[in-house]
């Protein structure tokens, strides 16, 4: 007789209520958790699913005794080895069980129900909780935690046994600052909500947890400062969170795609992090925090391009030096986006603009060089990005020096092979350390995108084509949402914030004047800042 048929069986005699019958061998995901609601009475038929369930996986543990005594009730344990910490697992469940006499126990407390003895004296932990889905207790047990099936009993007591191995909290690698927190997010979802929590201890600050895929039931969760977050926001984020459907989510970025509003934009429409202390600052400005489990990076929304020039070092430091810095921010952007086509534009059809020294030798320059300017910048800027690709995907020592030997040697070697002239060079490495200055990486891989497409206008409309190729960027750019705000707040409508935000916008006025929280909080709590708290 097949396994599952037993279980059958055994299911429909001793649990009535479901009257749904088990899924056959093979069958996983949401056809186990539709087809078996709750789990049987016997620990038998429970021990009988799961190891049909988790055939063929040999890290399922699952262990059928009885507590201690000669007359003890039986138990059944299910775990998956690796997922759960063998300390944890052995001090709060093993020992303890095998240390409890049934024999010794009065009659009083033999009278009470076997699970709520079970429960009060044989576990020696505050963290856990009861179920009785079978879809929630396959969920926990993949999930790192230990299910307690007692004979009986149609339900399991979940233990939190969680002990994967994770790389534990390390320096930011892509938000690095002169001065500040070194902390960064990690793989964990529950060590990133509690590093947030060390730096917002308010009881407002709120964590809702969720799932997403129906074949990863990968945990998210929401944070936000209940008060100072919009409703209206929030009950957006929660419902687009919903309607995502999908088999398996293995990073933040796979949810950043599937909730931004327009997928065609090369610009970043949310925030991704991974620096507790910018989440916390964030959550502070009204926005919301989305944290999936097995990513460093945490999505923050809603978001306007100003915040992605914003950096954490930014309110650590004197507002002078740092309004000089966030200055050369926006310089640098412009610079990554427009300086190749400027040059094609002045080169190719207003020379007369160049002082004549200076035409002179660029004249000379580009006499032996066989190919047109734009085909010229073209190749030496897809050397870059290539050069800039490979020492990305290299060790941290090797990645630098092949960034910069490699950039000298091919440079070099292209200047004196007549392939290039040495103002080309000069154009592309500029435009490349210029994208170095922009502190969010999602941006600068848009404004990478957008500065082809400016030169090849440039290239072939001269002046006409650089402005026009700008103006649709920026008309493209107000077009943007992100949860309903503008993109390009507060440079657009900034009568939203009564002209707070310009504040802390090109240049960061001193702390003490950032009296206002930004647009993104509630209306009835912008004041952050007052002279008595």
């Amino acid at each position: 007789m097949h396994i599952l048929s037993q279980v059958q069986q055994n299911n429909l005699m001793t649990n009535e209520k479901t009257h749904q019958y088990p899924p056959a061998p093979g069958m996983q995901g949401r056809a186990v958790r539709e087809a078996y609601d709750q789990p049987s009475p016997s620990i038998d038929g429970n021990k009988e699913l799961l190891e049909a369930l988790f055939k063929d996986s040999e890290d399922f543990i699952g262990r059928k005794m009885p507590i201690g005594g000669e007359n003890a009730p039986w138990i059944y344990l299910a775990y998956l080895d690796a997922m759960t910490g063998r300390d944890i697992f052995d001090l709060t469940i093993i020992r303890r069980l095998f240390d409890m006499d049934w024999d010794a126990l009065s009659q009083d407390e033999k009278s009470t129900d076997i699970y709520t003895v079970l429960k009060d004296r044989g576990i020696a932990t505050g963290d856990f909780s009861e179920t009785d889905k079978m879809e929630d207790i396959l969920y926990f047990i993949m999930a790192g935690d230990t299910a307690i099936f007692i004979e009986g009993y149609p339900k399991a007591i979940i233990v939190a046994t969680r002990g994967f191995p994770n790389r534990g909290i390390q320096s930011a690698e892509t938000e690095v600052v002169v001065q500040g927190s070194r902390e960064a997010f990690s793989e964990v979802m529950r060590f990133n909500t509690a590093l947030i929590r060390r730096r917002i201890r308010d009881t407002g600050l709120k964590c809702k947890q969720s799932r997403i895929g129906t074949r990863s039931q990968t945990d998210i969760a929401l944070m936000y400062v209940d008060g100072i977050v919009r409703p209206e926001v929030l009950e957006e984020v929660e419902l687009r969170l919903k309607e995502i459907n999908i088999d398996g989510i293995m990073d933040s970025g796979c949810v950043e795609q599937l909730i931004e509003e327009n997928w065609l934009s090369p610009f970043p429409q949310l925030q991704l992090t991974e620096r507790p202390d910018k989440a916390a600052s964030a959550l502070l400005e009204g926005r919301i925090a989305i944290i999936v489990d097995n990513s460093p990076f945490v999505i923050l929304a809603p978001v306007s391009l100003n915040c992605f020039f914003q950096a954490s070092e930014d309110y650590y430091s004197r507002w002078q030096v740092m309004s000089i810095t966030r200055l050369l921010r926006f310089i640098g952007a412009f610079m990554a986006v427009a300086l190749p086509a400027i040059y094609i534009v002045i080169a190719l059809y207003h020379p007369s603009m160049i002082p004549l020294s200076m035409v002179t030798k660029l004249a000379q320059a580009s006499v032996a060089v066989p190919f047109p300017a734009v085909l010229e910048i073209l190749l030496l800027d897809a050397a870059f990005e290539m050069l800039r690709e490979a020492g990305i995907r290299l060790k941290t020592a090797s990645g630098g020096t092949i960034g910069i030997v490699g950039g000298l040697i091919i440079g070099q070697a292209a200047v004196e092979a007549g392939l290039v002239s040495p103002i080309v060079v000069i154009i592309v490495a500029l435009t490349g350390i210029a994208t170095f200055a922009i502190p969010n990486v999602s941006l600068v891989y848009g404004f990478r995108l957008v500065k082809y497409g400016l030169l090849l206008l440039a290239a072939g409309l001269g002046f006409l084509g650089l402005w026009a190729g700008l103006l649709i960027m920026l008309i493209h750019l107000a077009s943007l949402r992100s949860f309903g705000f503008p993109y390009l707040m507060p440079f657009a409508a900034s009568e939203l914030g009564e002209g707070e935000d310009w504040k802390d916008s090109i240049f960061r006025m001193p702390l003490f004047m950032l009296r206002k929280r930004p647009f993104f909080a509630n209306p009835r709590e912008t004041n952050r800042y007052s002279d008595r708290l």
